[in-house]
């Protein structure tokens, strides 16, 4: 199996976020640098990916930056969407060459990612035909929005672990007008161990992608 570099960032802004991403997509597409597991959480933020409608962002940008938000236009896929303290953002950078090419598969195996995980804190999480993320019921736990370039992967999923929803109610999450939003401790009813909800994060990406953490 291939390797995957892990990194554990703690508490990162979004831009970067954003440097670090495209300095290992740099790498791995020149095939001078490992493929990684970029796992963080991000100071608040909205951002909007390549989709996003203008109706779903409720305030304007300055009045969001005014209540102590970032606001970003990002090149990921997907609507807008929120990242603050308490939500596990990973960016796995890898290669998709030359067996994985397809980009439905890969936001697939996201899910399966994510619905694993969850299957870990006795939660049954799955699919919504239509949409992407992984949910619970009619709410969603955890969202997805990715950038493939060259086929090495960049962007990935946030999952509400602890994470204040209130600034959920200032959009309309993934231009998504009938669903909610949730968290896993709400979930649970119960506070989730951060390190131990990483590990599983990494066990899970390395089983779904048939990587060993390096």
């Amino acid at each position: 199996m291939r390797p995957l570099r892990v990194l554990q960032l703690g508490r990162v802004s979004y831009a970067r976020g954003l440097e670090l991403q495209a300095e290992a997509v740099a790498a791995v597409q020149a095939k001078t640098g490992p493929e990684t597991l970029f796992l963080l959480e991000h100071d608040p933020v909205f951002t909007m990916g390549r989709t996003t409608r203008q109706e779903n962002v409720l305030f304007p940008a300055e009045a969001l930056r005014a209540r102590g938000f970032e606001v970003f236009e990002t090149g990921r896929g997907g609507d807008v969407t929120y990242h603050g303290p308490g939500q596990l953002v990973g960016y796995p950078i890898l290669d998709l060459n030359p067996d994985r090419r397809d980009v439905h598969r890969y936001v697939r195996d996201l899910e399966e990612v994510l619905i694993r995980v969850l299957a870990d804190y006795g939660l049954q999480a799955g699919r919504v035909a239509g949409r992407t993320g992984a949910w619970v019921g009619d709410e969603k736990v955890a969202a997805i929005g990715v950038r493939i370039a060259r086929w090495v992967t960049s962007h990935g999923f946030a999952l509400n672990v602890s994470t204040d929803l209130a600034p959920f109610q200032l959009i309309v999450p993934c231009g998504i007008a009938d669903k909610g939003v949730t968290s896993l401790e709400r979930l649970l009813g119960r506070a989730v161990d951060p390190a131990a909800l990483r590990s599983r994060v990494v066990a899970r990406t390395c089983e779904v992608f048939e990587r060993e953490p390096a």
